[in-house]
């Protein structure tokens, strides 16, 4: 007869080991939420205003996946943050229109395009801050100089006083913005310009704790993307990758510029870094760590492209979400791509942050009903 032995030192040293590993899960566990703590306390820190519905919905998207064939994918819901149609600039508001009432301002003067996401939702915070308001806006398209649809419909409805520029040149765009802010200084009234080289970092951190809001979504809903897609050009990816490296996240965030040019990942690497000197937290930043891609852009910014406005298509009419075809859209046709072409493999989930901008299609209908033909 065959004999069995036992060995009980083995069970013992298994468990031994088991319990080490929970220990130092444990260890770790703390001192991630240690530095989500220090991060949460630091933000808390700065003047603030409520402007937006937060948190914001993370949901899955299933038929999106099953359409793509792809790994598991989800969607940070920051188009519902509510203030005028939502999307991430409201965020990004409660910070600077709070250092904007700490200094006294009445007046807010900025200037972005005609169909801007940031000037609707910043009309909609100045009329509830009861803050005069004045847009100085550039066309994008020849359209722009005599459509009132979108946003730049909603805007006017929110009060704010908006004047459409001839061209489309972006210095002259910064010298009327400086006029117009020295006409008004001049008259009595005291103004702000927000997005300065000394408070365009408090946008940044509004993202910084969109992203620390993800983290702990994803912890209770016991998901692990690998990749967090979105589309940005500045002060929203400095922020979730602040974040994410204080963090020690592994969570990859990449993203996918609406707007060709080429020092994008500096500008990101020195907002970053002010913001982290304006919170007190010893974390430093290199354009190394910034990942964006300008390869979905196109013709160039505030044109739609073909895919970007088929993926606001797919979404549509998989999700009942709406994207949009200068933002959103385009980021959503970069994600399709890699995950089609194997950038993005079977087994790394994504998170897709969307940051909002749906008004802007009744801007663009005659694009977005081509592809609906």
């Amino acid at each position: 007869m065959e004999t069995l032995y036992r060995f009980p030192w083995r069970s013992r040293n298994q468990a031994s080991i088991q319990q080490s590993q929970y220990n130092q899960r444990n260890l770790h566990m703390t001192a991630q939420i240690a530095r989500e703590t220090q991060l949460q306390e630091a933000i808390a820190r700065l003047p603030r205003i409520s402007l937006g519905w937060l948190n914001t919905p993370l949901e899955p998207m299933p038929r999106l996946r099953a359409h793509l064939g792809g790994p598991p994918l989800y969607i940070k819901r920051d188009d519902l943050t509510g203030l005028a149609f939502g999307g991430n600039k409201t965020r990004m508001l409660e910070f600077s229109l709070a250092d904007a009432l700490a200094k006294g301002a009445d007046a807010i003067v900025t200037g972005m395009a005609v169909q801007s996401n940031y000037c609707r939702q910043m009309a909609g915070a100045c009329a509830k801050l009861g803050l005069e308001l004045h847009l100085l806006l550039r066309p994008e398209r020849e359209i722009d100089k005599t459509q009132i649809t979108g946003n730049n419909l909603i805007q006017r409805l929110l009060g704010a006083h908006v004047t459409v520029l001839p061209d489309n040149d972006r210095a002259r765009q910064r010298e009327a913005v400086a006029a117009k802010a020295a006409e008004l200084t001049a008259a009595g009234r005291k103004v702000y310009i927000p997005r300065q080289e000394d408070t365009v970092d408090l946008d940044a951190i509004a993202y910084a704790e969109a992203f620390l809001e993800i983290t702990r979504q994803c912890r209770e809903q016991e998901i692990e993307p690998v990749w967090l897609y979105v589309a940005a050009a500045d002060t929203t990816q400095a922020g979730l990758v602040l974040a994410a490296k204080w963090l020690g996240s592994p969570l990859r965030v990449r993203g996918i510029n609406p707007a060709l040019g080429d020092d994008y990942e500096a500008r990101m690497a020195r907002m970053a870094n002010q913001a982290a000197r304006r919170l007190g937290l010893d974390v430093s930043f290199t354009e190394e760590d910034f990942d964006n891609d300008r390869s979905f852009v196109g013709e160039r910014y505030g044109v739609p492209t073909e895919a970007g406005l088929e993926a606001i298509r797919i979404v549509a009419q998989t999700e009942g979400i709406l994207l949009d075809p200068v933002y959103t859209g385009k980021a959503m046709s970069g994600l399709f791509q890699h995950i089609v072409t194997g950038v993005i493999g079977p087994d790394e989930p994504v998170l897709f942050l969307h940051t909002g901008g749906a008004p802007a299609l009744f801007g663009y209908a005659d694009d977005v009903l081509r592809v609906l033909d």
